[in-house]
């Protein structure tokens, strides 16, 4: 899997909805390897797309289209900023429900002294965590250069999510915890999507 993230600040939040609508009506139809996409604006502005292909060329096919350098050229404007660009082929995808039903969206970015180890940790008691943090649906994760990372979790609700977070952790869980964030370099950044934008194929 290949996964794009596209960041930025937007003046207009319904505007880069809009834009996005439009290349899921309109150009997705005819994105190869295109296997979904999560966006949306936190509270304080900050716009944010995930998008995930089946591979890099896909990705790169994609980019190539007339009418997706179109789009971008109109959607581009809605920034009031320049736009950064993060890509990895690094993924992991975990799906313990239905991410489509997402209704809270929680954006990590950070990042690790040792990517390897982390990926172990995030892996190991699936079972664990699933009783720990029911409210989660699925979770993407994406690797990039110089350890930094991207992770993406799909939640029920955002009261579920909080909810969650003030939970007790179990010893397991906790001391998988406590070694993630012996292994952070700095704090990671957290941007919350209260109403996030999923797309898919179906």
């Amino acid at each position: 899997m290949f996964v794009q993230v596209i960041q930025g600040k937007v003046s207009d939040a319904a505007e880069a909805h809009t834009a996005l609508d439009q290349w899921a009506r309109e150009l997705a139809p005819d994105a190869t390897g295109w296997l979904g996409s999560t966006a949306g604006v936190t509270r304080d502005g900050q716009f944010i797309a995930v998008a995930r292909f089946e591979s890099e060329d896909a990705a790169r096919h994609n980019s190539e289209r007339p009418e997706q350098d179109a789009w971008w050229a109109q959607t581009s404007k809605l920034f009031t900023d320049e736009p950064t660009f993060k890509e990895s082929t690094d993924v992991d995808v975990d799906l313990p429900g239905d991410p489509d039903k997402a209704r809270f969206v929680q954006i990590i970015q950070g990042r690790s002294s040792d990517p390897a180890r982390a990926r172990e940790l995030m892996q190991d008691n699936p079972e664990d965590w699933g009783k720990f943090r029911p409210d989660v649906l699925g979770s993407v994760g994406a690797g990039h250069d110089g350890g930094a990372y991207t992770a993406v979790l799909y939640c029920a609700s955002e009261a579920e999510a909080r909810e969650g977070e003030r939970k007790e952790m179990p010893p397991e869980v906790q001391a998988q915890m406590a070694e993630m964030g012996k292994l952070e370099i700095g704090e990671p950044t957290f941007l919350d999507i209260t109403e996030p934008w999923l797309y898919s194929p179906r």
